[in-house]
């Protein structure tokens, strides 16, 4: 049995994949997850596990590079949006339309579907490197 860090063996397996400049999608419960994607899925119900529980637990293992996030979390959902860029302070933040965000999930490693019923609660880790 894993003594430490994330569990779920396809998140620590798809982290331990990425190369420099590869992405991870981590979304609400209602982003759409292209088919030849990769989907991990960890909702249960209504907000178990939360978006931000999730980027915190990926964090521990990702090294990130740049972060995109969609222009209507800033207006649908501030608080989480504010709450997001607290566990992200020295990452880049790219903001794009949501259409866009939708169109990068395309070329993503896999997309974790967490149980997050916020409006816009979806982000885009690019990963870098550790040396």
């Amino acid at each position: 049995m894993k003594k430490i860090g994330i569990l779920n063996s396809e998140i620590s397996r798809v982290i331990s994949e990425l190369g420099h400049m590869d992405t991870l999608v981590i979304a609400d419960a209602g982003l759409p997850i292209p088919a030849h994607v990769k989907r991990i899925d960890l909702a249960l119900k209504e907000g178990v596990p939360s978006f931000i529980e999730t980027v915190k637990t990926v964090l521990q293992e990702m090294c990130v590079e740049k972060v995109f996030v969609a222009q209507e979390m800033a207006v649908s959902s501030p608080a989480k949006q504010e709450e997001l860029l607290t566990v992200l302070p020295e990452v880049p933040v790219k903001v794009i339309s949501h259409d866009e965000l939708k169109a990068l999930t395309h070329q993503a490693k896999a997309v974790i579907r967490t149980g997050e019923f916020t409006p816009y609660a979806n982000v885009i880790l690019e990963a870098g490197v550790i040396f």
